[in-house]
């Protein structure tokens, strides 16, 4: 069966390649959507290299922000099966294998992989801050995800109002469509921690930001399952994740005291 990849990307000309070289690899038949969201840097001309090798690469600029990007890169997606990921990730040479293994032999509908962070070691230790719903964790985050066809025919779009946390909101709303989130640790992506400090912090405010606009959906059920002591006992804690956390919610806060309600008439 036909896999589509789907991968949004901006301003990736350090990782891109590491990406599409990872992806050439994997079994057959795939095809590999680009979605550039504005790329200012040679991301673009790198993936049109690759496009001359490999006829089932396509590039694509469209969208100003994560969700419409990925959103166009879905509704040109033909096959079967499609799997996302991101373009400062690498897939392990069987990632593909896998998916195909857990939807077409094993029946699953909706499944999520191991994401190995890879970068500074105390920023690859820290824990997902974790939301159930329906009885599944569904902050997976959106660089290993895969799904059959038929379930973004149910589930739609991604819903573009969020400018983060967008791949859990598709998590959370398959669920409240009666998918189960089956995880097999041996569909494998390497995802890049952030190189600066800098990086770490915004990515982390930006976090924090998703997190309140998941609540203005959701209003406090998306938290009902949360419990801040279990992470607290059972997770690596060390400096960064202080760190995390304060930045984390400092991009809260901010939404919630700045940002835009979300549309009564989306909900």
């Amino acid at each position: 069966m036909l896999v589509s990849v789907v991968v949004k990307v901006r301003n990736e000309e350090h990782c891109i390649a590491d990406l599409l070289d990872s992806l050439v690899l994997q079994d057959g038949p795939l095809e590999i959507i680009i979605v550039d969201g504005g790329s200012t840097d040679r991301t673009c001309e790198i993936v049109r290299d690759y496009q001359k090798i490999y006829d089932f690469i396509s590039l694509h600029q469209e969208g100003e922000n994560r969700a419409e990007s990925m959103n166009f890169g879905l509704s040109i997606a033909k096959g079967g099966i499609i799997a996302l990921t991101d373009g400062d990730c690498i897939a392990n040479p069987f990632w593909l294998r896998e998916i195909r293994r857990s939807i077409l032999h094993e029946g699953h509908d909706f499944v999520v992989g191991k994401s190995i962070n890879i970068g500074l070691w105390s920023w690859e230790q820290l824990p997902r801050v974790r939301i159930y719903n329906q009885g599944h964790d569904c902050s997976w985050p959106g660089c290993n995800i895969a799904y059959r066809r038929e379930v973004y025919e149910k589930v739609g779009d991604v819903d573009e109002w969020f400018r983060t946390a967008e791949d859990i909101d598709y998590n959370i709303r398959a669920t409240n469509a009666g998918y189960a989130i089956h995880h097999n640790p041996n569909a494998i992506i390497y995802n890049r921690t952030r190189a600066t400090v800098y990086g770490f912090i915004e990515q982390t405010f930006w976090n924090g930001a998703g997190r309140k606009q998941l609540t203005e959906k959701y209003s406090e059920t998306v938290w009902s399952s949360y419990n801040l002591l279990t992470m607290l006992r059972e997770e690596n804690i060390n400096f960064w994740f202080v760190v995390r956390s304060f930045f984390a919610g400092m991009g809260y806060i901010s939404y919630k005291l700045f940002g835009e309600r979300y549309p009564a008439s989306n909900d």
